[in-house]
């Protein structure tokens, strides 16, 4: 990696494969210069989804805890994991997908344009350069990334 170069991981969720967007979201954001370092479909566990959203096991949102529907939803169906590289990657592609919530996300972001709700926004992406080396191990061995 050169020296102003970071990774990203991005996760198509289940509402993105099902809706067979993965390769219209993967082609904006390679669009935007982005190099595709890894990727690979896969089913989540209950292990790795209880790693990954360990600091919102406990959340509660209107009375209800958040992380029995996120569960539920994350292992409806296989998620796309990718790592994508470029200068900024992770403050880049945050601003490309828009807010987490779809309705507040303008037309022209991913989300904007795809998402239907705060769970069901097409994509997961990491938050600083930080999680993202600490959530790409997390989903893939070393050999799998180039």
């Amino acid at each position: 990696m050169k020296e102003n170069e970071e990774r990203t991981l991005i996760l198509f969720k289940p509402d993105c494969v099902k809706r067979n967007l993965s390769g219209v979201i993967l082609n904006r954001l390679l669009a935007e210069g982005f190099v595709l370092r890894g990727i690979k479909m896969m089913q989540l566990d209950d292990a790795l989804l209880r790693e990954h959203y360990a600091h919102i096991l406990d959340l509660v949102i209107d009375g209800e805890r958040l992380f029995p529907k996120l569960l539920a939803f994350m292992q409806s169906g296989p998620v796309v994991a990718l790592v994508l590289e470029g200068p900024g990657v992770v403050a880049r592609v945050r601003r490309i997908l828009g807010p987490t919530n779809p309705q507040k996300a303008e037309k022209g972001t991913i989300r904007g344009d795809y998402g239907t709700d705060s769970m069901m926004n097409i994509c997961h992406a990491s938050d600083t350069p930080e999680n993202a080396l600490i959530e790409i191990n997390r989903f893939f061995a070393k050999s799998e990334q180039f």
